[in-house]
């Protein structure tokens, strides 16, 4: 629910679940960058490049596990596009993109804290 001038309003469910899917890869990149940078800290490694090349490797398996963890999506996206059902199919693919912000910004996050993101 959004707050808005005249009270509570309701938050349509596709933007409900972009919005989760924006924040699911953000969190998985984030997080696992941030414990990565535990860990090589514990193993003696250089906690910024670490973490830099953590963010940049588990991007596109944050995109997949925002959308539902496996290839069903892209199955949704086919059987809709081809029966000619194309809502459907343009809303997996927002989702995607939605995703794939939340892991993209994430990526770039994780940059500007570690300094590697400078121009």
């Amino acid at each position: 629910m959004l707050l808005g001038l005249k009270g509570v309003l309701p938050v349509s469910t596709f933007l409900s679940k972009a919005i989760l899917d924006f924040f699911i890869a953000f969190g998985i990149v984030l997080g696992g960058a941030m414990i990565g940078g535990v860990g090589a800290v514990i193993s003696l490694q250089p906690p910024t490049q670490t973490m830099l090349d953590i963010s940049g490797k588990i991007k596109i398996w944050a995109l997949a596990a925002a959308v539902g963890g496996t290839i069903d999506p892209m199955r949704v996206i086919e059987s809709n596009f081809l029966d000619g059902n194309l809502s459907p199919a343009v809303k997996q693919i927002l989702y995607l993109i939605s995703a794939f912000m939340g892991a993209h910004m994430g990526t770039e996050l994780v940059k500007w804290v570690c300094g590697g993101g400078r121009g």
